[in-house]
C-alpha cells in the first residue's frame, strides 16, 4: 500500500495551450493525417469535451478543417491546407 506522503502526484491537467500545441505539432508532423473525433480522443488520451473544444479551436483558427468522410472514413479532422 502507498504512503500518501509519498505516493506519486496524480498528472497535471492539460492546459488548453499545451493540448493546441500537441495537436498542432502532431497534425504538422504527419502530413495527410485524417482523425475521427474518437481517434483523437484516444491518441491524446482526452475526453469527449476537452477533445471538442481543441480541435473547434484549431478549426476556427484555421488550421484544421472538418471532412465529411464516407462509411469507411468517418467525419473527421485534417490540417485546412491538405488536399485530402
Amino acid at each position: 500500500m502507498l504512503n500518501p506522503t509519498t505516493a506519486p502526484a496524480a498528472p497535471a491537467a492539460l492546459s488548453l495551450a499545451d493540448g493546441l500545441r500537441i495537436i498542432r505539432a502532431e497534425f504538422l508532423e504527419s502530413p495527410g493525417l485524417h482523425l475521427t473525433m474518437k481517434q483523437a480522443q484516444r491518441l491524446w488520451n482526452l475526453d469527449a469535451m476537452t477533445c471538442d473544444e481543441l480541435l473547434d479551436a484549431l478549426v476556427h483558427s484555421g488550421f484544421l478543417r472538418r471532412t465529411h468522410g464516407d462509411r469507411s472514413r468517418g467525419d473527421g479532422y485534417v490540417r485546412a491546407d491538405s488536399q485530402h
